[in-house]
């Protein structure tokens, strides 16, 4: 997220967004949204209201996961249990949501850094506890670039985290557990990531964003990212622990410029600028291994909550009832174990 701007930004567009506004299409087909976040502080806070604003507009959402996004950390204590304050506070808000009637939060991705290798069995076992059966896995984001027009995460990463001796000793702790791992990088860092997903096979390895392909200086070329891209990314595809997340293309790092123009897309321009993408990644992970998600509220910036699902069901049109589901519910009810029944 280093280059989406302040929550401000993110979320206050409301009568930007307004401009285009479309019924959803195929509205009883249920959907996981497999990667939110909720944002606790500044001028446009998005919570429990706002999660339910945007999972109301007309989309059968059965589901959601919270991913970490840096919100509700202890003030206090020790300092490596802090992140576990954003466990506790979305389990509130999960209460929240059960008791309001509205799509459950099922699943939390909690953050921990995991070079902290004598702290990450403590960590985690804090994690679980707080989680009360809700939480999945982690998120220690390796985003990092030497571009002063991208720069790098929310977590601070070095250059080369996905390789580094001291991350691997805490990430090995995650297969014991059954928990998965999400990854957030950028697409010239993909080498680093097939080479952490080939060491650990039995670890499930999520691939946020596409794995994060860039559009700001030095790489808009984008038919040369796209090709860049695509080549290592059929190498990822070969891990078969390695799963993809379909959504987040939207954030200004990408430099589509939706955030910039006069009115959002439509969801047929959506579908038009970046369908290949889309496709791309479906043809190379398989629908089961493969996931759409919202990415909200970062992707609001340039977008509309039921937009991006109306385009993903125009790309998804193409494939099988059986695909279909996989793409919008069964991974992610897979990989973050969510008992789509209760």
């Amino acid at each position: 997220m280093s280059a989406a701007g302040s929550v401000a930004d993110m979320l206050g567009r409301d009568d930007w967004l307004a401009q285009v506004a479309e019924p959803a299409i195929d509205p009883d087909r249920p959907i996981i949204d497999p990667h939110h976040h909720l944002w606790t502080a500044g001028q446009y806070p998005y919570g429990l209201p706002e999660l339910r604003r945007d999972t109301a507009s007309g989309h059968n959402i059965i589901a959601t996961v919270f991913i970490e996004c840096l919100a509700g950390y202890r003030a206090d204590g020790p300092e490596h249990l802090r992140c576990v304050g954003e466990t506790d506070y979305v389990l509130g808000v999960a209460r929240d949501s059960d008791a309001s009637g509205g799509p459950p939060i099922a699943a939390i991705v909690g953050s921990a850094d995991l070079r902290r290798a004598s702290h990450v069995d403590e960590i985690l076992d804090a994690h679980e506890a707080a989680g009360e059966g809700r939480f999945r896995g982690i998120r220690h984001a390796a985003a990092w670039d030497a571009s002063p027009a991208v720069g790098i995460s929310h977590h601070r990463p070095p250059p080369g985290l996905y390789r580094d001796n001291m991350f691997r000793r805490g990430f090995m702790r995650l297969a014991k557990r059954e928990l998965s791992f999400d990854a957030w990088l950028y697409h010239p860092q993909i080498p680093d990531l097939i080479n952490l997903a080939a060491a650990f096979p039995d670890t499930v390895v999520i691939a946020d964003h596409f794995a994060g392909p860039l559009g700001l200086w030095p790489y808009t070329n984008r038919k040369a990212v796209f090709a860049d891209w695509q080549r290592d990314m059929a190498k990822l595809a070969e891990c078969p622990n390695v799963v993809v997340k379909l959504g987040g293309l939207a954030m200004p790092v990408g430099a589509w410029g939706f955030e910039t123009a006069d009115r959002p897309p439509t969801s047929a321009e959506l579908v038009a600028a970046q369908g290949d993408w889309y496709r791309a990644a479906i043809d190379l992970f398989g629908p089961d291994r493969a996931m759409f998600e919202s990415n909200f509220p970062v992707d609001r910036q340039s977008l509309a909550y039921s937009t991006y699902w109306n385009a993903m069901k125009r790309i998804a049109a193409r494939y099988g009832e059986e695909e279909q589901d996989a793409l919008f519910r069964r991974t992610a009810a897979r990989v973050y174990r969510i008992d789509v029944a209760a």
